[in-house]
């Protein structure tokens, strides 16, 4: 490394060039999150039984999103079963902030009984070059038909999942979410949750890098708790490293593993 003869000290060339790696290394990695988003949450009349479903892998604040394949499961658990729509996936391209095309799937539902239906995605491992990992988001949405509150707390059987404490529908804005993290079926204490809030139109700015992502932790019987201080779609990212690694390239690389749940806060009129 080249030093100053006189003084034995780096150059300032160099001084500048570690400053700068060491900068780069600091550049936050934005929050992946898998979005599983009704076009309504709740269904009160015939007229809205039609449901659309987006579904795409996105940074749901800055807009940012990343292709996803076919996912490996794709249903709905209603009255106690889980029923396979994956069928029902469509192809669709959706533009991100960047103003590029991403790769992620539609699908359309008709709501035929009241009652809470949990539809929930278990996507393809994603591979992360940046991060050198894999990534496998198990979502869920709940969507309450015609007026009866019953399944909302159901476990779907996803290997990581959020159970809701609070009814995850009906909900205004600065209410109190609670859920359980679950992992192998079993209360996941002190587990790491990302919370984000879905932009949209993308007409929101955060202040600092650490406003884009809330971050707490569940207690230690798993729980955890977050006041949605505006309307519209959030998501939370219950976050766990697998036992077991995934191969690429030939080489082992660590999974990350997301139980994702996504509530809908709504202003007082």
């Amino acid at each position: 490394m080249p030093v100053n003869k006189l003084t034995g000290f780096l150059r300032p060339s160099v001084l500048v060039g570690a400053m700068l790696i060491n900068m780069a290394a600091m550049v936050p990695a934005y929050a992946h999150f898998q979005m599983l988003i009704p076009s309504d949450d709740m269904v009160s009349s015939p007229a809205e039984r039609h449901l659309i479903l987006d579904i795409k892998f996105w940074h749901p604040f800055e807009g940012h999103g990343m292709s996803m394949d076919t996912p490996v499961r794709f249903g709905v658990h209603f009255a106690g079963k889980n029923i396979d729509l994956r069928k029902k996936l469509r192809p669709h391209q959706f533009m991100d902030a960047g103003g590029k095309n991403r790769q992620g799937f539609i699908a359309e539902y008709d709501i035929t009984k009241p009652g809470d239906y949990i539809f929930y995605l278990e996507p393809k491992p994603y591979w992360e070059p940046a991060e050198e990992r894999y990534i496998v988001h198990y979502t869920k949405v709940i969507v309450n038909a015609f007026g009866l509150e019953k399944g909302w707390d159901d476990e779907v059987g996803l290997k990581t999942e959020i159970v809701p404490l609070t009814r995850p529908y009906g909900l205004y804005t600065d209410n109190v979410f609670q859920g359980i993290v679950k992992l192998d079926g079993r209360p996941a204490p002190f587990s790491k949750v990302e919370v984000e809030y879905y932009n949209q139109n993308g007409t929101l700015k955060a202040p600092d890098v650490p406003l884009i992502t809330q971050v707490i932790k569940t207690d230690a019987n798993g729980v955890f708790t977050y006041a949605m201080p505006k309307a519209g779609w959030w998501g939370f990212a219950a976050l766990h490293q697998d036992k077991k690694m995934m191969e690429h390239d030939g080489k082992k690389y660590p999974v990350e593993l997301g139980a994702l749940m996504w509530v809908k806060a709504v202003d007082m009129p």
